[in-house]
């Protein structure tokens, strides 16, 4: 019981120590030495995240009739389009 209350703390105690101050960027409240607390300013990477469409052959496998009795086996390509996602990362 005591590990649990003490992981418990230390997962609390960082995240009352940031605090939101803009678009992607955190002010984080570091001890000093003598006892007293130093902010300083993190800048988080902004991440777009996109579609693009691309065209791609994939195979298609069918029959066709041969003679009256055996169909014949025949395969052959067809376009298809699939949606890919893009990411792109700006440092800050």
């Amino acid at each position: 019981m005591r590990k649990m209350l003490f992981g418990v703390a230390l997962l609390v105690v960082p995240l009352a120590a940031c605090k939101k101050t803009g678009e992607n960027e955190y002010q984080v409240k570091t001890p000093e030495v003598n006892i007293s607390t130093d902010s300083h300013t993190v800048k988080t990477p902004d991440v777009d995240v996109g579609a693009k469409t691309d065209t791609i052959n994939t195979p298609v496998v069918g029959t066709k009739k041969d003679t009256i009795v055996i169909d014949k086996p025949v395969a052959g390509t067809k376009k298809t389009e699939v949606k890919v996602r893009t990411v792109k990362v700006t440092k800050p």
